[in-house]
């Protein structure tokens, strides 16, 4: 009866997320059925004691980065530095490179920390300019934005300030920079599947005589505010994306090399931090219990990324005049747009909790455990890609995966002479696979921005997004399993 409770509260949780419900009210709803299964357990003690102590963990660990990444993806927009940017790579490229070039235009701007909801929202126009310029079918747009927001710079690439790159830190023990070699070769062909699948859809449409407008859809381009609005009447939960118009939403302030520093800032003080800084202070106070009896090796890569990301906004504030002038509103914007997504990921990480407390729970446990148990990278790929699919949240899949095995696989890990370095690279992989199956939040979000429908566009987003990303994981497993940590 447990296990058909499990899977019940699961089922609901898929069902009712796609139908529009906001996860922050029907976590513990499906939760508390979860648990009413189970006959003589308390579910408002389940809820109190078991759910909300685990949603709060949660949200004391990682507030800080979904503040200081929501105001730094706000800034960005507003300074005109992700305008800046995409504009260099479209120049740069030309309309007959239109795909290569929003690729790395919104990869290296989520590698740099920009929310991939504010990235998808600012390269839309510039993305459709460029398909109707070089006569590309807009239902590939959805995909080729998902490619570049929503794959390798999300969980591959070493040094990332993504929330999926920061949850395993504190289990494994870890930096933003684990495993880095294995981390650059899984990327590269979540990036070649992408480009690779793109290009034969791109050439599959020249030959069929399909182009921009052949798609029988609203092809007006609408602004910003207007987006915003078309998605949250189709009841879809815009994340990070703030309600408001922001205060710059196109022209360009800033050259390139000025829009891409504070790029360059977060990703040099988070490596110079987490990798050299950190690791040699003398930090036994942290072994207190005031300090919450840690170590400076658990909190080191937390703590860099906070650094990183404050004082890259701090460097915007200062290089951009056109952001002092709306500093205030673009400041209360990105804070705003914090809140939700973070207690959304924690309603569902005490969903998890009430779900692993379960007696059914073992079983379920013990059977992905004993998926290849010569090798726990096997079953904690499957664990982490599963849970992402099921709640369809890389980062939601991962802390409720974390939370009720991360300390099993790290003794495991240990006992097979398997780093945690390993470790934390395949789970951060693991979660970017079944997250976007098609009740994902980002990927409705996307949708709705581009005005496309899943039957329009959702196989190419399934190919890069989905399909990609679990090539890269088999590989970064075998190689991992093979070579070790590089």
């Amino acid at each position: 009866m447990s296990i058909a409770g499990i899977v019940l509260a699961l089922g609901l949780l898929i069902y009712l997320a796609y139908r529009g419900i906001s996860v922050l009210v029907l976590a513990p709803i499906v939760a508390a059925v979860a648990v009413a299964f189970e006959v003589g357990s308390p579910i408002l003690a389940s809820y109190t004691q078991i759910f909300m102590p685990a949603a709060g963990h949660f949200v004391a660990l990682y507030f800080p980065l979904f503040l200081l990444g929501a105001i730094f993806g706000r800034f960005m927009e507003d300074s005109g530095a992700a305008i800046a940017i995409s504009n260099c790579f479209v120049d740069l490229l030309g309309s007959r490179n239109a795909v290569l070039a929003i690729v790395l235009a919104c990869a290296l701007l989520t590698y740099g920390g920009v929310s991939l909801f504010v990235v998808a929202f600012a390269v839309y126009p510039i993305t459709t300019a460029m398909f109707r310029a070089a006569n590309l079918p807009r239902r590939l747009i959805p995909a080729t934005i998902a490619l570049g927001a929503f794959t390798f710079t999300m969980t591959a690439l070493p040094g990332t300030p993504a929330i999926q790159n920061a949850i395993p830190m504190p289990y494994f023990e870890t930096t933003p920079f684990a495993a880095p070699g294995l981390g650059v070769i899984a990327g590269l062909i979540m990036f070649g599947v992408g480009i690779g699948w793109l290009g034969y859809r791109s050439r599959q449409a020249a030959n069929a005589g399909e182009g921009y407008d052949t798609l029988d859809v609203q092809t007006a381009r609408l602004p910003l505010r207007e987006l915003r609005e078309h998605a949250q009447g189709e009841g879809f939960d815009l994340m990070e994306v703030g309600s408001t118009e922001p205060a710059i939403v196109t022209g360009q302030s800033l050259s390139f090399w000025l829009a891409v520093s504070p790029i360059l800032v977060v990703v040099l003080v988070n490596y110079l931090l987490s990798s050299i800084l950190f690791p040699r202070l003398d930090a036994a106070y942290l072994a207190l219990p005031e300090y919450g009896a840690t170590t400076i090796a658990s909190v080191k890569g937390i703590w860099a990324i906070i650094c990183a990301m404050l004082l890259a906004n701090v460097y915007l504030v200062i290089v951009s005049k056109r952001l002092r002038e709306v500093f205030k509103r673009s400041l209360d914007d990105g804070a705003n747009a914090s809140v939700l997504p973070i207690f959304n990921t924690a309603s569902l990480v005490g969903f998890g909790a009430v779900v692993a407390s379960l007696p059914g729970f073992g079983a379920i446990r013990d059977t992905v455990l004993g998926i290849a148990p010569d090798n726990p990278l096997v079953s904690l790929a499957v664990a982490v890609n599963v849970l992402a699919g099921i709640t369809g949240s890389a980062s939601g899949g991962m802390s409720i995966a974390l939370q009720a095995l991360g300390d099993t696989y790290l003794a495991l890990g240990r006992e097979a002479n398997i780093s945690p370095e390993l470790l934390h690279r395949v789970t951060s992989v693991a979660t970017g696979g079944l997250d976007a199956l098609p009740h994902n939040g980002a990927v409705i979000t996307l949708l709705s921005i581009c005005k496309l429908t899943h039957r329009n566009s959702y196989l190419d987003i399934f190919m890069v997004a989905v399909a990609g990303p679990v090539v890269a994981l088999v590989a970064l497993i075998t190689l991992g399993t093979v070579f070790g940590t590089f």
